[in-house]
């Protein structure tokens, strides 16, 4: 438990006249629930270490005005991409404040100065101000350090699979369930990378091939917010709704090894049996497992994990089970993520609109090249005369 900063703990009282505009402090843990209650103009109070894209971009979704992190935004772990996203979107990021910012209070009035930090007019805090000129100093000391992640997740993938050889070879520990994925297509859809473009992209190809449509955690609320029903549900179900879990879906819940799955309770208390599903990888890797080994014709992954970059912005050794879980399900998987960005039209509303004012013209003066069309003109022009004679009698009294 963190310790309770008293007033007598803290830098003296001084005028926030210099400070820049703030607003009421929102501190969450973690990130992503955080995001969930932030609004514009909040600032957001985290503890996180390596920002990675994903809360990076969630962060700019809720527009606050500053991010504070009691940790360091990048760790020289790996090139992370988070704090480059936050800086370039106008967000004040201030790093390595410690923990103790952790402890203002709920809706207290933040305020910040350079790279100062003051509550209710109260220094509190002091951190580095990041500039994109720190950002990139920081990433090059990163690019330098990544060798040594390369190695940790070569090992972290030879572990895994020796640990989970049956799982991945054979398929011995993938339970029944009772949604069929034999013959079908299934589209697994993750709250990872520009997600909701490519779900939107793809709303063609689920009206045409129906596939099933499994929701790995928030992933099931992207699809609901998308105005389509998940089939499935997979994961440890600490991000999803419960308006997702109470939606119909088959739950199958990500238990580890020994067979404890906190999010077990959650569901049976919402009146849903969920199956268990014991696995050391990911909840994304048991999904493509699952309609792996169901027979699905065809597996289509929308905001999933697929480079080095994004396995470590995961910052989990257990990401080397996406790896494996790739090589064993590739030769069905089709890796949708981007493709929104594959194809964007370029014509612009201004260019459609002339396009379709030229061709009305072209059918206009088709028509008015026949008798038939000149009468029809002549009828519509004695209709709109009456018209404009009915309209004139009645402001003319």
């Amino acid at each position: 438990m963190r310790p309770i900063l008293r007033r007598a703990d803290r830098a003296p009282e001084t005028s926030d006249d210099t400070a820049e505009p703030g607003g009421p402090a929102r501190v969450g843990a973690r990130t992503k629930d955080l995001t969930k209650r932030l609004r514009a103009g909040d600032v957001a109070i985290i503890d996180h270490a390596d920002v990675d894209r994903v809360a990076a971009d969630a962060l700019v979704a809720a527009g606050p005005c500053a991010v504070l992190n009691a940790a360091a935004s990048t760790t020289g772990r790996y090139p992370n991409a988070g704090p480059d996203i936050l800086v370039r979107a106008g967000i004040v990021l201030i790093d390595a404040l410690g923990p103790q910012i952790m402890d203002v209070a709920e809706g207290a009035r933040v305020t910040f100065d350079g790279g100062t930090v003051l509550v209710d007019g109260t220094e509190y805090a002091t951190g580095t101000r990041q500039t994109p000129e720190t950002i990139e100093r920081d990433l090059a000391a990163a690019r330098e350090g990544l060798s040594d992640e390369i190695e940790s997740f070569a090992e972290n993938t030879l572990t895994y699979l020796r640990r989970e050889r049956d799982l991945l070879l054979d398929g011995v520990g993938v339970p029944d369930v009772r949604t069929r994925f034999e013959g079908r297509h299934v589209l697994i859809v993750v709250r990872g990378y520009h997600y909701r473009e490519d779900l939107a992209m793809l709303r063609s190809y689920i009206a045409e091939n129906r596939p099933v449509l499994v929701g790995v955690d928030g992933g099931a609320d992207a699809i609901l917010d998308a105005g389509m029903q998940p089939d499935m549900i997979v994961g440890d179900m600490d991000s999803v709704s419960d308006k997702a879990l109470t939606s119909g879906a088959e739950i199958v819940v990500h238990a580890y090894r020994d067979g404890n799955a906190p999010g077990m309770d959650r569901v049976r208390a919402l009146g849903v049996d969920p199956v268990p599903f014991p696995a050391t990888g990911t909840s994304e890797d048991i999904a493509m497992l699952l309609a792996d080994d169901k027979d699905a014709e065809l597996i289509v992954a929308v905001g999933t994990h697929a480079t080095l970059v994004e396995f470590l912005d995961k910052g989990r050794a257990g990401m080397a089970s996406t790896f494996l879980t790739r090589l064993r399900v590739g030769g069905k998987l089709v890796d949708a993520k981007g493709v929104s960005r594959l194809y964007r039209t370029r014509i612009s509303n201004l260019q459609l609109t002339l396009l379709s004012l030229a061709g009305v013209a072209a059918v206009l003066a088709a028509l008015w090249s026949t008798a038939a069309g000149q009468t029809a003109f002549g009828l519509v022009g004695a209709q709109f005369d009456d018209i404009v004679s009915w309209v004139g009698s009645l402001f003319g009294g």
